[in-house]
């Protein structure tokens, strides 16, 4: 089932098979779980944005046993989900809704294993869920091993996107960014993933799930993802602004 908020697509969940995943970003997000943590092993999950939850059903699915939690700021999507596309109610997931940050600044240090934004408002990601500050939160959160993953949305000039990367390059010392070439080229508006860790990231895994990809991304970290982000600044509170509108027929099927 498509979800679509005001036009925009927002999930797809097949409630037969939870490891369906078609949006391509939601692939990449579970390429990082599945790169950095070995097969089947349970982890600790925090989800800023809920959506329909086609990330956490897959790792619920994939890690039998793990602990979720999904923020979901829109209390009558929250409400839509729960009623039409229930989740098995044996998995250790909870939903509740609140704000991102106010959820991510209220989580116990160190008490997670892969946080992930994911967070719009409308088709947007708000300001204050993109600053050094934000994702200081989220580093706080993490056990030694853990990894922070965004889900950024822009087209050319690439200026949110590779502020993102220089925001997070600011908290974390191994970072890479998966997107298609021609996200990355500024050739057309679309998702970009960056996945962040105070430790080495298993990069040759990732380039080698993303290349198998049905639209197959690159992973760019190290010295070129320096050269892509440009001299671009880590944005603050002070500076943050949200993510930009998509132009018309951005989410075109």
């Amino acid at each position: 089932m498509l979800l679509t908020v005001n036009e925009v697509p927002q999930s797809y969940v097949d409630l037969e098979d939870p490891t369906r995943l078609e949006f391509e970003y939601i692939q990449r997000l579970a390429h990082v779980a599945d790169a950095v943590f070995p097969a089947g092993a349970r982890i600790d999950a925090l989800h800023l944005g809920g959506g329909a939850l086609s990330l956490p059903r897959y790792l619920a699915h994939t890690r039998p046993g793990s602990g979720q939690l999904a923020v979901e700021i829109d209390g009558q999507l929250v409400a839509f989900v729960r009623e039409h596309l229930p989740w098995d109610r044996r998995w250790r997931l909870k939903v509740r809704t609140g704000d991102a940050r106010e959820a991510l600044a209220s989580r116990r240090a160190g008490s997670a294993d892969l946080v992930v934004a994911d967070a719009f408002a409308g088709a947007r990601t708000p300001a204050h869920l993109t600053s050094v500050e934000f994702v200081t939160l989220a580093a706080a959160a993490l056990r030694p091993g853990g990894v922070y993953a965004a889900n950024i949305a822009d087209g050319a000039p690439l200026a949110f996107a590779r502020g993102q990367a220089a925001t997070v390059r600011a908290v974390f010392p191994h970072v890479v960014l998966i997107a298609e070439a021609a996200v990355l080229r500024g050739r057309r508006f679309g998702n970009l993933v960056l996945a962040a860790s105070h430790e080495p990231l298993p990069i040759s895994d990732l380039v080698r799930r993303a290349a198998g990809d049905p639209f197959p991304a690159r992973v760019t970290g190290g010295e070129a993802l320096d050269a892509w982000i440009a001299g671009a600044t880590p944005v603050t509170d002070a500076t943050a602004v949200p993510s930009p509108e998509p132009p018309p027929g951005a989410f075109e099927l």
